[in-house]
């Protein structure tokens, strides 16, 4: 069993990922890294080069990839349950957690980062409106649980996500590492 980490870009992922798997001795494995470390360049320059069909199709791998592992954090990329076959193949291996955030506290986080854009000629602002307006049910719909990002300190945060991994009977499968608190490994 995984824990699947999903939201849209700037949610808190990665952040909240990196932070849980530590506290609760966890592998982490983030889709955006895994697919950076097989291409050997960022992402984003496939998508500038190949376009978004490249992108997932090769996301569908890595999505096969994470489906055999066991006992980690898995931070899906920004757009990957928006895809039926992604969330069909990782549904049975492990549990949704949804981070989400107002737009505007996604746009805010995002702003710094040169990212592609989904929607083509369109400001960053309006990008991620954009999805969000036209792919919301497809996040709730893959989502066991949502969690609000953009409201507490990360540290809280993480503190929360993690005791809810730690209590919820959902996550009983769940092999935690010898350094976590709260419930035997």
């Amino acid at each position: 069993m995984n824990i699947y980490f999903c939201g849209m870009i700037g949610s808190g992922k990665t952040t909240i990922g990196e932070r849980v798997a530590e506290a609760l001795g966890l592998r982490f494995l983030d889709l955006d890294r895994e697919m950076d470390g097989r291409l050997g360049y960022s992402f984003h320059r496939l998508v500038a080069e190949k376009d978004w069909l490249a992108f997932r199709e090769l996301e569908y791998s890595i999505c096969k990839h994470f489906a055999a592992q066991n006992d980690a954090i898995v931070c899906l990329g920004g757009g990957t349950v928006r895809y039926e076959w992604n969330t069909d193949l990782l549904k049975p291996t492990g549990i949704f957690i949804l981070f989400e955030a107002s737009v505007e506290a996604l746009i805010d986080r995002v702003r710094a980062a040169d990212r592609p854009r989904v929607n083509k000629d369109t400001s960053l602002e309006d990008d991620i409106r954009l999805m969000w307006e036209n792919e919301k049910p497809k996040y709730y719909a893959a989502a066991d649980i949502v969690y609000r990002t953009d409201e507490k300190a990360i540290e809280k945060e993480t503190e929360e996500v993690a005791d809810i991994i730690l209590h919820d009977p959902r996550f009983s499968a769940l092999r935690l590492g010898a350094g976590a608190k709260g419930r035997s490994p």
